[in-house]
């Protein structure tokens, strides 16, 4: 008796996506909130106007600016949502659908107005 062709999945995707967040924050979330949030603020390392509001501006109406800014922040919350999901699910919180909307929705939700905002922005 031929076997049923299995059913397409779209895990390798969240997985993906799970995996980039993942590697992205291990290799550069680290950095970001040491230099951001403690060496710039107290001058160690960085000139006071490298964070300046005119710098951040300028960085933020270049697209490839925009780019590396809508990436850290859609798939960290990608990767943050997988780790969520599979808790949720560990510990039979609600039913599938509603964890796959609680977690993956806001993670498209967060991606869609983070680029909304960035190109609020202008070029």
């Amino acid at each position: 008796m031929p076997h049923a062709p299995e059913k397409r999945s779209n895990a390798p995707i969240f997985w993906l996506l799970f995996g980039a967040g993942g590697t992205l924050s291990a290799l550069f979330g680290v950095g970001l909130i040491l230099v951001t949030g403690v060496l710039a603020p107290q001058g160690i390392g960085v000139a006071p106007e490298a964070l300046s509001y005119e710098n951040a501006l300028a960085f933020t109406q270049n697209w490839l600016g925009k780019a590396v800014i809508w990436a850290v922040i859609s798939l960290f919350f990608w990767h943050a949502a997988e780790r969520l999901y599979l808790t949720l699910k560990d510990m039979h919180v609600f039913s599938d659908m509603g964890r796959r909307l609680l977690t993956y929705g806001v993670a498209a939700l967060v991606t869609a107005v983070t680029a909304g905002l960035l190109l609020a922005i202008g070029f």
